[in-house]
């Protein structure tokens, strides 16, 4: 029987299938939420506990480590990330610390770590940014710094609570919305994740990117470049919500370089050294801007493209490479198609009917259709990634084709609502153990 021991933290049931067919025996560490029954099949052990309170997880991980011995801890999902990191450095195991962890969780850290390195390349990389207690601060530094701005919470997901500020006059009215999502108790994942201190920052001008990649021992491998449709955080569109994806992304030569170049730099940054990491960027006037980044695949099932597109399990990996399970890649891998996603909204209300999808999943380009809402749910407005009801990915021959047919299928698969009293107290969309990886990516990831 395999040596082979792991912990994780939190995730997928696909994470743990795919754990058990490469032979890893493995105690899972998983709230009460997301536990789903399956687990306890596959596992050596299962322990429910908010993986999140350390005081409370401490005491039952010493124990199982005495008791299993795993040598490994591993966390494909974004509320995990930083306690398999301190649960390594407690125990000595090695892998991504909770230093780098937390750098990549929180926005504000990260942004004060490049600033501060010796290495101009690196400084390069990010904007001015500063926290930012109440409107009088917001617009002081739209002032030093320029207009115009993102205001953003330091450790949330999902576009949560992300704002784009013109000019000092929009400061009052961006700083009550902070203030009302600091008071809201009906966040999806809101168990995981707490809205306390905002960031501004610099606005980045430019397309928006997202760079998979995979580390082997501190040297880091792009898998491939994502390009992203997302609103510009203007009034006219949804924000800075992400409408979809598309793998390998239409980029010229020099570009791709620079952004290969612009994350391997960023990586050895924050002290990265091994597994997966998603990080977006904007290709600026200036050249590649970090937006951010996590030790994680990417959600919105950005990992489901990258298979479909290159053959690469990303998942897969995460849990293999550890005890060397895959080699290491030589150089970046060659696709032998392209995948594309699309995401469904709907109309504020009721949901009546869901048109379309059992047609649609017929089609051979097809990867997938994901409705997140059923009927008699109410849907509300557009304003992140959670709000959005489902998604259709899709393959093609190259990258243009598979945007246009995830573009028409997605108007293909159609959410009815209608308009009730009910819909004035909208509730999210159901969540599933789909996304660590998101911005689904993990449990709670989001691209």
């Amino acid at each position: 029987m395999t040596e082979h021991r792991l912990l994780v933290v939190g995730g997928r049931i696909q994470t743990l299938r795919k754990a058990a067919a490469l032979g890893i025996r493995f105690v899972l560490l998983q709230h009460r939420d997301q536990f789903v029954p399956e687990a306890a099949r596959l596992a050596e052990a299962v322990i429910i506990a908010d993986y999140t309170d350390w005081e409370a997880t401490r005491p039952l991980v010493e124990a199982a480590h005495r008791s299993y011995g795993f040598t490994r801890v591993v966390s494909i999902t974004e509320p995990g990330l930083v306690p398999a990191g301190r649960i390594s450095d407690h125990l000595g195991l090695g892998g991504t610390s909770e230093q780098v962890a937390e750098l990549l969780r929180d926005k504000r850290a990260m942004r004060d770590h490049l600033a501060a390195d010796p290495r101009p390349r690196v400084r390069a990389l990010s904007v001015p940014a500063a926290g930012v207690d109440d409107a009088r601060e917001l617009a002081a530094f739209g002032e030093e710094h320029g207009w115009p701005l993102v205001l953003k919470p330091v450790d949330a997901t999902a576009s949560l609570g992300v704002a784009r500020l013109d000019g000092p006059e929009q400061a009052a009215a961006a700083w009550e919305q902070v203030e009302a999502l600091r008071a809201r108790t009906d966040l999806q994942w809101g168990s995981f994740f707490t809205i306390g201190g905002f960031l501004a920052e610099r606005y980045i001008p430019g397309p928006e990117y997202s760079v998979e990649t995979f580390s082997f021992a501190g040297r880091h491998v792009v898998l491939a470049v994502t390009e992203k449709l997302t609103g510009d955080g203007t009034a006219a569109d949804a924000g800075f919500v992400e409408l979809g994806h598309a793998l390998p992304a239409r980029l010229p030569a020099a570009d791709e370089r620079a952004v290969e170049d612009a994350v391997s730099a960023f990586l050895d940054a924050v002290g990265l050294t091994d597994g997966a990491a998603h990080t977006e960027l904007r290709l600026s006037p200036d050249g590649p801007k970090i937006i951010e980044s996590h030790n994680r695949m990417g959600g919105d099932r950005i990992f489901d493209l990258l298979d479909a597109a290159y053959g690469i399990d990303l998942e897969q990996w995460i849990v293999a490479w550890p005890f060397g399970l895959i080699p290491a890649l030589d150089a970046r891998p060659v696709p032998s198609s392209s995948a594309a996603t699309r995401f469904l909204s709907a109309e504020p209300g009721v949901v009546t009917e869901i048109q379309g999808v059992a047609e649609t999943l017929e089609r051979a380009d097809v990867i997938d259709v994901e409705t997140t809402v059923a009927v008699g749910q109410t849907v509300g407005a557009l304003r992140g990634n959670w709000d959005r009801v489902g998604q259709v990915l899709v393959t093609g021959a190259d990258t243009a084709e598979a945007v246009h047919t995830a573009e028409l299928l997605a108007q293909k698969v159609t959410v009815v609502t209608v308009v009730t009293s009910a819909a004035a107290n909208p509730v999210a969309p159901s969540a599933d153990t789909s996304a660590a990886v998101d911005d689904r990516s993990g449990e709670a990831a989001t691209a």
